[in-house]
């Protein structure tokens, strides 16, 4: 393993420093329905000296998190688990979706860890890094009052097949001008270039079930479909997505936001 490193394996896995290194991170992502245990085996680090070992649950990229504050479970702070802290009281650490990550720092050659990644199944699987630019997905939030994101970090076309929101069997059908604020179970679409979904552009809303499919190009580096859910409900949504092209993003055309995330906004 790499002072910088970004790993999609089950395994054993060991950093040993051939030279002070100080700003290192490994990023783990398994499948969307997997959590990710990662185990210590061995941690030979200093940490009166300086060194530290620290596992992250989610990313970090640029100071942004995924899942955001708002939809993870635990607050920020206990999302951070400090080995120098905790030390091997706690030796298995679970993330709380597919994406999990270490941050270290050791000065003395030959120093390091070795640690071992193995994965579980998730049944109902919330936030989500996508590891392909292609693939299918049904989010599913049965009766929890939960945030569920979906991220791809890729400019995609999104095909929206299927949405359930159990709160309207015709009975609250109000179409009202003011979007789906208000409503305790929704979808909505976002785009941006950061990995925090709380800090993306909305792009679409949808609280009205339907069969679709609506399709949408989201010319951003990373695109999100959210899923906010009251608890009182069993919701699913179910899309599809593929990269786009290079010559789709050169010529964005029909509903598509390309321009807004290439200027950069």
């Amino acid at each position: 393993m790499g002072c910088l490193d970004m790993l999609s394996l089950q395994g054993q896995f060991t950093f040993t420093a051939d030279r002070p290194q100080l700003h290192c991170a490994a990023f783990f992502i398994s499948e969307p329905e997997e959590f990710i245990t990662i185990h210590y085996d061995l941690v030979s680090i200093d940490c009166q000296g300086g060194d530290f070992l620290k596992v992250f649950d989610g990313w970090i990229l640029k100071g942004e998190k995924f899942p955001s504050s708002q939809d993870h479970p635990l607050p920020t702070a206990e999302r951070y688990i400090d080995f120098c802290e905790s030390g091997l009281s706690r030796r298995s650490i679970r993330s709380s979706q597919n994406v999990a990550m270490i941050f270290f720092r050791v000065h003395e050659p030959g120093n390091g860890f070795t640690l071992t990644i193995k994965t579980d199944p998730n049944l109902f699987p919330c936030n989500v890094i996508s590891q392909t630019p292609n693939g299918k997905f049904t989010l599913v939030v049965p009766h929890q009052h939960r945030n569920c994101s979906f991220s791809i970090i890729y400019p995609v076309v999104i095909k929206i097949s299927d949405l359930t929101l159990g709160h309207l069997n015709g009975l609250q059908l109000k179409k009202s001008s003011a979007g789906c604020e208000g409503i305790g179970d929704f979808v909505e679409l976002l785009g941006g270039t950061g990995l925090d979904p709380s800090k993306m552009m909305p792009l679409a809303d949808l609280c009205y079930p339907f069969h679709g499919p609506a399709q949408m190009k989201v010319g951003c580096d990373n695109t999100v479909v959210r899923m906010v859910s009251s608890g009182k409900h069993i919701n699913r949504v179910t899309f599809e997505y593929r990269q786009l092209e290079p010559y789709e993003l050169e010529n964005p055309n029909g509903n598509s936001i390309g321009e807004f995330c290439l200027s950069g906004l």
